[in-house]
């Protein structure tokens, strides 16, 4: 199937949408603690219900789900849960460093398929890895590279 001449350049980026249980958690996870900003926003009676958040070339949006009315949605589980995205970054190991020193906990960076990655949870449990290239062996800690 040929979807047409030069839909290759008509899609620009993909923006993962990510329900959240609540936005005032998520935001300060995101912003405060990981260093993305906001640049766009819906408001409803003085709360974010809506943004789109960016860090770098990154970008997602969350927004907060009702538990009530007729937009209302309950999920089975852990919201974020099964859900992973991946960064892809110059340095991992500075986001690693950046974002603990802010009291975030993230997994020791380690080398897997040429990429050092370290991996964090949101408050909903989406999994966030950040991984840059590397030319350090397959299996290496951060720990065992640096002494």
């Amino acid at each position: 199937m040929n979807a047409g001449a030069g839909s290759d350049g008509n899609v620009k980026e993909v923006v993962p949408f990510l329900c959240v249980s609540s936005m005032e958690r998520s935001l300060l996870y995101y912003i405060d603690g990981l260093g993305f900003t906001m640049k766009n926003q819906w408001v409803v009676d003085g709360k974010v219900r809506w943004c789109w958040l960016a860090l770098g070339g990154a970008a997602l949006m969350l927004q907060e789900f009702a538990i009530e009315g007729h937009d209302s949605w309950v999920p089975q589980g852990k919201v974020g849960e099964g859900m992973s995205l991946w960064f892809q970054c110059a340095d991992a190991i500075a986001i690693y460093r950046e974002v603990t020193s802010r009291g975030i906990a993230a997994s020791e960076p380690r080398v897997g398929n040429g990429l050092w990655d370290t991996c964090l949870a949101d408050p909903d449990g989406y999994r966030l890895h950040f991984e840059s290239p590397t030319d350090t062996p397959e299996g290496t800690k951060l720990s065992e590279a640096v002494g």
